[in-house]
């Protein structure tokens, strides 16, 4: 089974509610409605109800059931929300009328929805900045227990004809932390271990990358990547992790045997963390523009509930990528 269809699958096993904060976006209806005709979600549409309408009816397509529509400003939930958002932001001074005025947005408005279990996921970004969907899911949904650090990670899908090795790959962090210190980078090399494994249900295979393959190079920024590998392999043994390799000694089995013989990884590497935004975001879109690979991301991953974001260019399969992909995070966390 290819990795899309086994990540659809995964989403659909759970009739979640996925909540989209930009509900009147054409591509928002588009993808809203064919994740709810193909079972992959149930979706709930915040924004202007009478906007939203007109764009169905624009489309020329009925709302069907398993899609419901989130008004802000006439919704009966948005007392109870308000008052949510002020406990949550009031020790930073916010007054109960600033909440309520906050919560309304409906990026925020969706993530309350989470945070509150009127839904199990949310999706935005379409619109709105990466800044302002990551910023009300850290304030409003907030980490896991186990992590302080909210990173992200792009599902890298190699399906086509002349793609020599087939399948999913994880690249992170690619989308969100910009230079990780080897605490983080280590949080984040765990983090999308446990993401490759719940999503795709493939075993985890670490790389930690650098432009030095076991001390082929001095400096710093090696230095991070081998402390790093250290921290993941004394926090989760459990893990198979290697570092610091190239990326060649981490995906190729015959460079692997020339420069890294001992690699438990033997150059089948399947996530590949990078040591910092810079090289993880131009990774992937080399792999993706040049490689013919499907990106789909940035995932967001350390959060307590699932909460995602999109690029203001996605198209709606993007959208409806990602609504899958929140469906079967939620999957996992229950």
């Amino acid at each position: 089974m290819k990795p899309l269809e086994t990540l659809l699958k995964n989403a659909a096993r759970s009739k979640h509610r996925i909540i989209l904060s930009e509900g009147s976006d054409p591509r928002v209806v588009e993808a809203a409605h064919t994740a709810v005709t193909q079972s992959i979600a149930k979706i709930g549409l915040v924004g202007n109800e009478a906007d939203i309408r007109a764009e169905f009816a624009a489309q020329k397509r009925d709302i069907p059931d398993g899609i419901t529509l989130h008004d802000p400003a006439t919704s009966p939930l948005t007392d109870a929300l308000a008052d949510l958002y002020y406990d949550l932001r009031k020790h930073k001074g916010m007054t109960q009328e600033e909440a309520r005025d906050v919560a309304q947005l409906p990026h925020v408005f969706a993530a309350l929805m989470v945070k509150s279990g009127h839904a199990d996921g949310t999706v935005g970004g379409a619109v709105a900045t990466t800044a302002d969907i990551v910023r009300a899911a850290i304030q409003v949904i907030g980490t896991k227990p186990d992590t302080k650090l909210v990173s992200s990670f792009f599902l890298m899908l190699f399906c086509e004809s002349h793609h020599d090795r087939k399948g999913a790959l994880i690249f992170a962090d690619s989308g969100l932390v910009v230079d990780p210190d080897a605490e983080e980078m280590a949080q984040i090399a765990i983090s999308s271990a446990d993401s490759l494994d719940r999503l795709i249900g493939k075993v985890p295979r670490v790389a930690m990358l650098s432009f030095s393959t076991r001390g082929s190079a001095e400096h710093d920024a090696v230095s991070k990547v081998v402390t790093a590998t250290g921290i993941v392999r004394d926090r989760r043994p459990d893990i198979l992790v290697d570092g610091e390799l190239q990326f060649d000694a981490a995906f190729v089995p015959d460079v692997a045997a020339r420069k890294a013989e001992d690699s438990p990884l033997k150059g089948n590497a399947n996530v590949f963390i990078f040591p910092n935004l810079e090289s993880g975001n131009i990774a992937y879109k080399i792999a993706q523009r040049m490689g013919g690979a499907v990106a789909i991301g940035p995932v967001l991953q350390g959060l307590a509930k699932p909460a995602n974001d999109l690029s203001r260019g996605c198209s709606a399969e993007d959208i409806l990528h990602m609504i899958a992909v929140t469906a079967a995070q939620a999957n996992a966390q229950n």
